[in-house]
């Protein structure tokens, strides 16, 4: 187990493959923080699928809109969440491997529900993209995660806890 310095800006996501604990950086992001916890808390992210995944770059997830069964499936990727979009928080933290990443339209204040997590170092994204939490245990689950821009049988996110409630 990896050891949980801050349970209140920790994330547990169950994966097919196992359990992935991502550390939030609260003091860079504040706000993307503060949403992916809130979305978790509300079970928001319990069963979305990984609907951009990209062999040496990233998975994309977190349409919380049209990412689950149930969804139309076709605009997975395309929806957020019925809260308002995020003010981009860039930072200097640079978008290394296992870092979380919020994903966003063209207009850099447009993050909503929808994150990404590096397999690789893509520092071509850095201050481009709002970096909020970096996986500290489990990244191996994340490597196994089915690819394909969708995946012909995505992978979901089981459920999506703050480490604090579990």
């Amino acid at each position: 187990m990896a050891e949980i310095k801050d349970p209140e800006n920790t994330i547990i996501v169950e994966l097919k493959d196992g359990v992935v604990t991502i550390e939030l950086l609260p003091d860079v992001a504040p706000g993307h923080c503060d949403r992916m916890k809130e979305l978790a808390r509300e079970g928001a992210y319990d069963g979305v699928i990984f609907h951009r995944v990209i062999d040496d770059f990233m998975a994309q997830t977190g349409d919380v809109e049209h990412g689950r069964d149930g969804a139309d499936m076709n605009r997975a990727g395309t929806g957020g969440s019925s809260k308002p979009d995020l003010k981009a928080e860039f930072s200097g933290v640079p978008h290394d491997r296992g870092t979380l990443g919020a994903a966003r339209s063209q207009n850099p204040d447009s993050a909503n529900s929808q994150f990404f997590i590096n397999f690789k170092d893509n520092h071509f994204l850095n201050r481009q993209y709002t970096v909020y939490g970096r996986v500290i245990e489990g990244m191996e689950h994340v490597d196994k995660i089915t690819r394909g821009e969708p995946p012909q049988n995505p992978d979901k996110m089981i459920s999506v806890k703050v480490a604090a409630d579990a």
